[in-house]
């Protein structure tokens, strides 16, 4: 049982989240932008069931969502959407 909760607790604060944008270069800046924040990011290729286009998005962890996207507002990178995963 505790192992349960142990896994339920970790899932929540554990989640992930992805950035798409309407172009690769938006991608490849907004990395170099949150780890230079020190913000863990990744490129990765967009998930097949949010998108059909073969982009990259860029991952990272949901508690940082809020802070990756008032980084990108206040540095003007265009993106799509947030969603989590």
């Amino acid at each position: 049982m505790k192992s349960r909760e142990k896994r339920r607790g970790k899932s929540e604060s554990d989640g992930k989240a992805v950035v798409l944008f309407h172009s690769s270069n938006y991608a490849i800046r907004a990395e170099k932008l949150a780890k230079r924040e020190r913000i863990e990011v990744k490129l990765i290729p967009i998930p097949r069931h949010l998108s059909s286009d073969c982009g990259i998005c860029l991952l990272l962890a949901q508690d940082d969502m809020e802070r990756v996207k008032n980084l990108l507002l206040s540095e003007n990178v265009s993106y799509d959407r947030i969603e989590l995963i």
